[in-house]
């Protein structure tokens, strides 16, 4: 994401002028635009002009329009790729997902003067990679939209991590940058059971045909050549991965291909998981080879971190806490050590419900707790979403009982001393 300009006052007010470059900005402008906020960006608008004849042309045009947003929608190629694709009875199936496939539509009433289009009326803007997008926040631009402003324009981002998770008969190829799991690709074919016979069976042939598609795939859905690739995983259940990697290796010799080969030797991690399915990463990023290997980029910390939630909560759940309520009531005792929460619930729609979790994330940090932002695009994120959202690791052991039970009674207390004021 390029930061073409930026006019935000002490306060907040102001706008920020955002240029998208990938799918990875596209996620980060669907979580910086609001309900209410002010956007403008190009559009294609069908116009009808009258000639003195009195004939009707109509032609379409280009042109800048603000709207007042009343909806902002985000789709994106792993979302597109999540169902499981059919396969025919002896064939073979292979889907792949184009390199720019994230999509942001953004629908509102216009709210600028414009001589093709009247004020007020309603219109869809397809936010377009390399196009300028002005935000303007009309509740102001609070800590977190600043914070995500600065990080999407980071330099060096992208992806970080391929992998390929693959059973027997199926794999899928995936990208991991900082915020997003894109499914670049999937592939499937029917292998027959094992034969009891000797010899070249009908199973073997139909594992070399699939170890041939995953080399074709891989060749074309994973950058191994680009050096901000910090690493390859080929994950599976059983003996796959293994059959898979020298399989790669001996094809990329025999077709002398030495830029392939090389990076498979540098750059491949080999993991075991419990299933072939794309879910199955979360496993891949809490296993040792990765973490030691990732353990600086942001989304191998989430892993680490909601797993160490977890095994919190299964030894000491006095020190575990999740949920909105029970979650602010242990940062208003200065419990918190470490907040996890999701993107997902500051796309709030209620600008209340979002204020809300901006006061917590604040008020946990200037109490010098280790805030991490969940991504909802990655697995980790959608494990935690499930947990409502919000969780904590706590510094001290609080019982959630005996904290309401002091609420309740700290609100009885006041309800009687402004009972006894008004008496």
């Amino acid at each position: 994401m390029k930061l073409i300009g930026k006019d935000v006052d002490k306060t907040g007010t102001g706008h920020v002028t955002l240029r998208p470059e990938d799918d990875e900005d596209m996620w980060h402008l669907y979580n910086l635009i609001q309900e209410a906020d002010l956007v403008r960006a190009p559009a294609i608008r069908r116009v009808q002009s009258v000639s003195a004849t009195g004939s009707t042309e109509s032609h379409r045009i280009r042109l800048n329009l603000t709207l007042q947003v009343s909806n902002v929608e985000h789709s994106s190629s792993g979302a597109q790729s999540s169902a499981t694709d059919q396969v025919a009875s002896g064939g073979s199936a292979s889907t792949s997902v184009p390199s720019t496939t994230a999509a942001l539509h953004i629908s509102g009433r216009v709210a600028s003067e414009n001589e093709h289009v009247r004020m007020g009326a309603f219109h869809t803007l397809d936010i377009e990679p390399n196009r300028n997008v002005r935000i303007e926040k009309i509740e102001g631009w609070d800590s977190i939209a600043r914070a995500r402003v600065e990080e999407s324009c980071m330099p060096g981002r992208g992806a970080e991590v391929g992998a390929v998770v693959c059973g027997e008969g199926t794999a899928a190829f995936c990208l991991l940058s900082q915020h997003l799991t894109v499914i670049t690709h999937r592939l499937s074919v029917p292998i027959p059971r094992k034969a009891s016979a000797p010899g070249t069976s009908q199973h073997e042939k139909a594992m070399n045909k699939f170890y041939t598609m995953v080399y074709d795939a891989f060749v074309r859905h994973i950058p191994f050549a680009n050096p901000s690739l910090r690493a390859i995983v080929f994950a599976s259940p059983g003996w796959v991965r293994e059959a898979v990697y020298s399989t790669m290796l001996n094809e990329a010799g025999r077709r002398n291909d030495k830029l392939l080969a090389k990076s498979l030797r540098e750059k491949v991690i080999k993991v075991h998981v419990s299933s072939a399915h794309v879910h199955s990463l979360v496993e891949v990023l809490k296993s040792p080879e990765i973490v030691a290997q990732l353990k600086e980029t942001k989304f191998a910390r989430e892993g680490i971190i909601l797993d160490r939630f977890f095994k919190m909560l299964g030894s000491d759940e006095m020190r575990a806490w999740y949920g909105p309520d029970h979650v602010c009531l242990a940062a208003d005792r200065g419990a918190v050590g470490t907040l996890l929460i999701s993107d997902e619930l500051f796309r709030a729609s209620d600008p209340k419900i979002r204020k809300r979790y901006v006061s917590l994330v604040e008020s946990v940090q200037q109490k010098g707790a280790e805030v991490v932002i969940f991504s909802s695009m990655h697995e980790s994120g959608q494990q935690l979403n499930q947990l409502t959202g919000v969780a904590a690791i706590l510094t001290f052991p609080l019982d959630i009982e005996v904290v309401e039970a002091e609420e309740k009674e700290a609100a009885e207390a006041a309800e009687r001393e402004m009972l006894e004021q008004d008496g």
